[in-house]
Parts: C-alpha cells; sequence; structure tokens
C-alpha cells in the first residue's frame, strides 16, 4: 500500500499557523492542526521549530512529506514569517518571500496559487480576533535550487516554486493506488459521457474549461496515460480528447504511454525526427536536438518562422500530433480484448503561456462537440 503526504501549501500553512499561535501566547507548537478544505479533514502536521524575531514577528518551520510520491521536495523546509500589520483592510496579506517563484505570465505575481491562498486565508482568520490584521510571507530557501530541475520555467515560472495544487493530498501519482484512484474517476465519467478529454495535469485541467470544454468531461491521469487509454476502450468511451503540455504529450508520438520522466524521455529525438522528416536543414536539426527543453527547441522553431517566413511550427507540430492520434490508438488496439476499437483520439497540444500550438484534424472534429 503507498503512503499518501501532503502538498507544499498544507506545511506553508502549518508554518503560518505555529508563527501566529506563537504572536498570540508565545506558545511554541509541537504540532499544528491543518484544515486542508479538500478534502475535508484535519492534518496534524510536525512543526521543526518556532522563533519570535521580535514582539510583532515570528518564524515557524516545517518540512515537506510528500509520502510515497517521486517528489524532489521531500523534506524540504518551508518557512512562515508571521507579522502583524496595523492598516489595510485584509485580515490576512499574503506574501512569497525567497524561494517562491514569480509567474512571469501573470503580473510576475508570487506563484501561490488559489488553494493555496484559500487554505491559508482559512485557517489563519479563524485565529484572529476582529480587526486584528497579519501578512504572512512564505519562503523556501531550498525553492530556487529546486526550481531548476522542474518544468516550472516552461510555465513562466521562474527564480523558485510555486505552492500549486487543487487538494491537500499529495498522492504518489506513479503508483497502483493512485491509479485505482484515476480508473475509478475514469468509471464514474464514462457512465454519462461519450466523450472525455484527458488532462496529465493541472495545467490542462485549468485551461480547458477556459477554452470552452465542459469541466465534467475531464479527467486527470497523471502519467498514467496507456492503461487510462485502454481502460476507456473498455468502458465503451468513443472519443478522446488528449489536452496537454506539448513537453509532456510529444512522448505519445514516440510511443512513450507512461509519461514520467523518471522512466522514459525521448523529447528531444521525437522532436528532432519529426523535424528531420519536414525537411529542416541539419544544422537547425542540430540546435533543435541539443536543445535544453522541448519549449526551447519551440522557440527556435518560431524564430526560424519569423526570420524566414517559413512555417516550421505548423509542419513539425501537425505531423506530431497526428502521431499522437495514430500512436494513440494503436496502443488501444494493441492492448484491447476486441478485434476491433471503435475509440477515436484527438490531441491539442499547448505551450508554456499555455496557447494553443496545434489541434490534430480529429482534434478540431472532437473540439466542436466538447465545446
Amino acid at each position: 500500500m503507498s503512503r499518501s503526504g501532503y502538498t507544499l501549501p498544507i506545511f506553508a500553512c502549518a508554518s503560518a499557523i505555529a508563527a501566529l499561535q506563537w504572536l498570540r501566547d508565545r506558545q511554541s507548537l509541537t504540532v499544528a492542526s491543518v484544515d486542508l478544505i479538500t478534502p475535508a479533514q484535519i492534518a496534524e502536521i510536525a512543526i521543526a521549530q518556532v522563533a519570535g524575531l521580535s514582539e510583532n514577528m515570528a518564524l515557524a518551520i516545517t518540512h515537506s512529506d510528500p509520502g510515497d510520491n517521486l517528489d524532489l521536495t521531500r523534506d524540504t523546509p518551508i518557512w512562515a514569517l508571521v507579522e502583524w500589520r496595523q492598516q489595510g483592510e485584509a485580515a490576512v496579506v499574503i506574501q512569497g518571500g525567497e524561494g517562491i517563484g514569480r509567474q512571469m505570465n501573470a503580473g510576475d505575481r508570487p506563484a501561490i496559487y488559489a488553494y493555496a491562498h484559500r487554505l491559508l486565508q482559512e485557517n489563519l482568520q479563524r485565529m484572529l480576533a476582529p480587526g486584528e490584521r497579519i501578512t504572512v510571507t512564505i519562503i523556501l530557501p531550498e525553492g530556487r535550487r529546486l526550481a531548476v530541475r522542474t518544468s516550472n520555467s516552461a510555465f513562466g515560472v521562474v527564480e523558485g516554486l510555486s505552492l500549486l495544487g487543487t487538494t491537500g493530498i499529495s498522492q504518489p501519482l506513479s503508483s497502483p493506488d493512485q491509479l485505482t484512484a484515476f480508473r475509478a474517476q475514469l468509471q464514474a465519467k464514462a457512465s454519462h459521457f461519450d466523450s472525455l478529454v484527458f488532462c496529465i495535469g493541472e495545467n490542462g485541467l485549468d485551461l480547458a474549461p477556459k477554452i470552452g470544454i465542459n469541466p465534467e468531461q475531464l479527467v486527470k491521469t497523471a502519467n498514467w496515460l496507456g492503461p487510462m487509454l485502454v481502460e476507456a476502450e473498455s468502458l465503451g468511451v468513443k472519443e478522446i480528447l488528449l489536452f496537454g503540455y506539448h513537453g509532456k504529450l510529444i512522448k505519445l508520438a514516440g510511443g512513450i504511454f507512461h509519461t514520467h520522466h523518471h522512466l522514459a524521455d525521448g523529447r528531444r529525438e521525437i522532436l528532432a525526427a519529426h523535424c528531420a522528416l519536414a525537411g529542416l536543414k541539419s544544422s537547425d536539426i542540430q540546435v533543435v536536438f541539443h536543445s535544453a527543453t522541448a519549449e526551447a527547441a519551440l522557440t527556435y522553431l518560431r524564430a526560424l518562422d519569423t526570420e524566414t517566413g517559413s512555417y516550421w511550427v505548423k509542419q513539425v507540430y501537425s505531423a506530431i500530433a497526428e502521431t499522437i492520434d495514430s500512436r494513440a490508438q494503436e496502443y488501444i488496439h494493441s492492448h484491447s480484448n476486441r478485434d476491433t476499437s471503435d475509440t477515436i483520439c484527438g490531441s491539442i497540444l499547448f505551450d508554456r503561456d499555455r496557447k494553443i500550438i496545434v489541434k490534430s484534424k480529429t482534434a478540431c472534429i472532437l473540439s466542436g462537440k466538447l465545446c
């Protein structure tokens, strides 16, 4: 049985609770009780340290525990600096300190997302008397260093990590237990819809409704795309739209159907191969192949199009999208218990700015039904 842990916002909130408790009564908590809100349960989080920095300011520290999830933030310290504030309408003001990333495509705001804000606001406001005000600064001392090992920059988050997520539970996304949970969600939705949209992660789940896709038809797959495709076909789902960041979905074009980077990563090989098939010059293919990320390769192709009036992005990514569709349907067929499969797949790929790069031909048809 895999062990679930908690997401970073939970530890940030626990640190803030402990720091505020010290300000209120000079009590150093060893454990903080955090209302997760989603799901509706209480988490007991160990407090590593509490220190009063002045009469009006305190600091508390926790350490991340993501359970059995493959997460590079394991044991990383999460600090919360809480200070009494005299002015302002808001009872709780939340700031991002060192190690919290900045959202370059959202006005340079701290990468503290909706769930984390709600979690901190609701838990801390309960501890305040009417008229009391605090400023909370979340600090990740290791955040800047760890961020270079993530894909944050691909989504416009720089110089640190994000307090991201829609739930307080950190499920082990590569574990059989998590696949079971995803399958249960898929089974429930397949009983109501013949057409579904598979999203690998939170960015797809957030973007899809914004372009008009019915949220009730969204299914999170994490990295388990292969098993989820087979499950959908067995449940009688007729149409599947694969909707995701190009740096993830591109792996399907190479026949990689478990997309966690710990298991397989052929992105640059797949992209370079499609560039070669499209007729790109050898020197340009070399640049694409040696690009640090899929996003960097896409940026290079876009620059070529701008400089030469070419259409390499359209040619290359259209071919990739069509390959993803055909590979997905081949995968379903090869794992199906039936001689033929009626399930069709389309794909939509977006970039780090959450702008659509390409829709496959099948995806264009499916989009009309889903939006």
